[in-house]
């Protein structure tokens, strides 16, 4: 649909830029420059390319222009122009192209250290236009003090996080958790992160994580240049990781035994692709993986009844991906007042593994992934997203370690202010181990339950919201939000399903929304009342849940 009204509007500028042309006058827009439409129907090439890398606030408005947003802007350190520049898909002496931009623009917006991105021309003469990128930062320091409750369970950390560290695009993260409620123990932590994208003015990204948490901790380091756009031709990578955790079951939302894992992971790959092509992308990957698994007693309870085996799987994998280019650019559907990108266009993914015991792994099994998405724009107002995966492995005459997932979200648009949010998800496992289960409460979908209410291996929850999206911008700092909202859902099946798992769980509620605009973390805070419809005993009447996270 975006696909056919690009081509419309291209057609519609054409016919003005002949007319005006044969009437001897340059088409323009404000300002006296031809559209980017028009540009690239002329044939222009791109000239100077200048960068304007603006400050978090715009002192020449009256609204921000007050002391202590000319100090943040002081304090700051802007996002220097070369790393904005190396993250541009044109150059001077290219042919002006409105895909590229608009994608430009697009991928640039996904930098969290970025409150806003235009890219316009601003200067046309004898066939060569000159562009420029204005992009205006966020701030980006931010000490960190999070406090949630969800399902009973309380949590509360602290620390630091820098996300565009010195300007230079490198995000940086110190902070330490604490979890108290629920049924188990008191647990705290640390967590370290580094992230470094367009590393020395290239395309590749380093990441690095180490967390401990409780009895948990986790380690993991990967190198990539990945497809970065639409039509980049080559990506390679290599990734290593350790992770050592309790996994725990749970009866009624009470823990019931436990077992600790400890896994290994590496994969290094590579990738091809001709780049887009009749409005899709087609990538193609191959690579080696390598993946360890060793389980024990837990420190705690005593493990379930059937323990998995260790096990070792390494061995070649490809993958293909599929991406058509058809993306909506939106506002109010998931962030308050701030532009979204829905892709409305195929994307597909397949994956295939083979496992063999002369490479050392513990058996020989084919393994296999796979996954399908799909937006509808159904109207003006409305839009639909559509995804299903599906993954698990082949050995010895039967199937194992299946996971098949899907889930729908609709938007319909009522006005500015208002939209009405639906969705459906829906989860099947079957692991001959019990390694894979579900769970549904207070943490996970149904707001009015306590955390790991329901366990089992098959999962549906559904979800409403009567979104609001208000124009109260406080202090320019923040959006204000809020949403009814009505949960229904179960998890049932499965040898470690639990009493509360034998009939569908629904709850009703209310809540407001505070989005941080104006900060690189984006988050959202959500302050809920959820009241369950049918108690069992024991349960409450209503919870209070309030946490961050991204999205309403």
């Amino acid at each position: 649909m975006l696909t056919l009204t690009r081509r419309l509007s291209a057609f519609l500028a054409a016919l003005v830029w002949t007319a005006d042309m044969a009437m001897g006058q340059e088409p323009t827009q404000s300002g006296g420059v031809p559209s980017l439409v028009e540009l690239e129907l002329a044939g222009a090439t791109i000239g100077e390319i200048r960068i304007d890398n603006q400050n978090i606030f715009d002192l020449s408005d009256r609204k921000e222009n007050n002391a202590l947003f000319s100090l943040a802007n002081r304090l700051h350190i802007r996002t220097r122009p070369e790393v904005i520049r190396n993250q541009l898909l044109f150059k001077s002496g290219e042919l002006l192209s409105v895909r590229v931009i608009e994608e430009t623009e697009r991928l640039l917006r996904a930098n969290s250290y970025l409150y806003d991105v235009k890219i316009l021309p601003y200067a046309w003469h004898d066939g060569v236009v000159d562009i420029k990128v204005s992009t205006r930062d966020t701030w980006t320091f931010s000490p960190s003090g999070s406090l949630s409750r969800q399902g009973g369970v309380n949590k509360a950390g602290l620390g630091f996080k820098e996300a565009n560290l010195l300007g230079t695009g490198m995000r940086f993260s110190i902070a330490t958790r604490g979890t108290v409620g629920g049924d188990g123990p008191a647990k705290n932590g640390a967590e370290l992160q580094l992230n470094y994208p367009n590393v020395l003015g290239s395309r590749a990204t380093i990441n690095y994580t180490k967390a401990t948490f409780g009895d948990n901790s986790s380690q993991s380091l990967s190198a990539i240049r990945p497809f970065y756009a639409l039509d980049t031709r080559w990506a390679a990578g290599a990734s290593a990781g350790n992770s050592d955790s309790v996994i725990s079951s749970y009866a009624n939302g009470n823990l019931t035994s436990q077992y600790r894992r400890n896994q290994d992971r590496a994969e290094a790959w590579g990738g091809w692709s001709e780049g887009l092509v009749d409005g899709w992308a087609h990538r193609y990957s191959g690579g080696v993986a390598y993946d360890n698994a060793a389980y024990s007693a837990g420190p705690a309870l005593a493990p379930p009844a059937q323990l998995a085996p260790d096990r070792t799987l390494v061995g070649p994998f490809l993958r293909y991906e599929g991406i058509q280019d058809d993306f909506r650019k939106l506002t109010n559907r998931d962030q308050i007042g701030r532009p979204e990108y829905f892709s409305l266009g195929w994307r597909s993914t397949l994956q295939f593994g083979r496992v063999l015991v002369g490479l050392g792994s513990t058996q020989n099994a084919s393994l296999y992934s796979g996954s399908l998405s799909k937006g509808l724009g159904v109207s003006a107002d409305s839009t639909l997203l559509v995804a299903t995966a599906l993954s698990g492995e082949y050995a010895n005459g039967r199937g194992d370690r299946q996971l098949l997932s899907g889930s729908a979200r609709y938007y319909l648009r009522q006005d500015s202010g208002s939209v009405f949010f639906a969705s459906v998800a829906g989860d099947r496992a079957k692991y001959s181990d019990g390694t894979q289960l579900f769970a549904i409460g207070g943490d996970t979908g149904l707001r009015g339950y306590p955390a790991s209410y329901q366990t089992g291996d098959r999962r549906v929850i559904f979800t409403s919201e009567q979104r609001f999206y208000t124009d109260w911008y406080p202090f320019q700092l923040f959006r204000v939000g809020g949403a009814v909202f009505y949960d229904m859902g179960r998890v049932w099946s499965g040898p470690y399903q639990n009493a509360a798992s034998d009939r569908w769980l629904h709850n009703a509620g209310f809540g407001a929304r505070i989005l941080s605009a104006r900060s690189s973390t984006g988050t959202t805070l959500h302050f809920d009342f959820a009241f369950p419809l049918k108690r069992d005993p024991g349960t409450r009447s209503f919870l209070f849940s309030f946490h961050s996270k991204t999205g309403f």
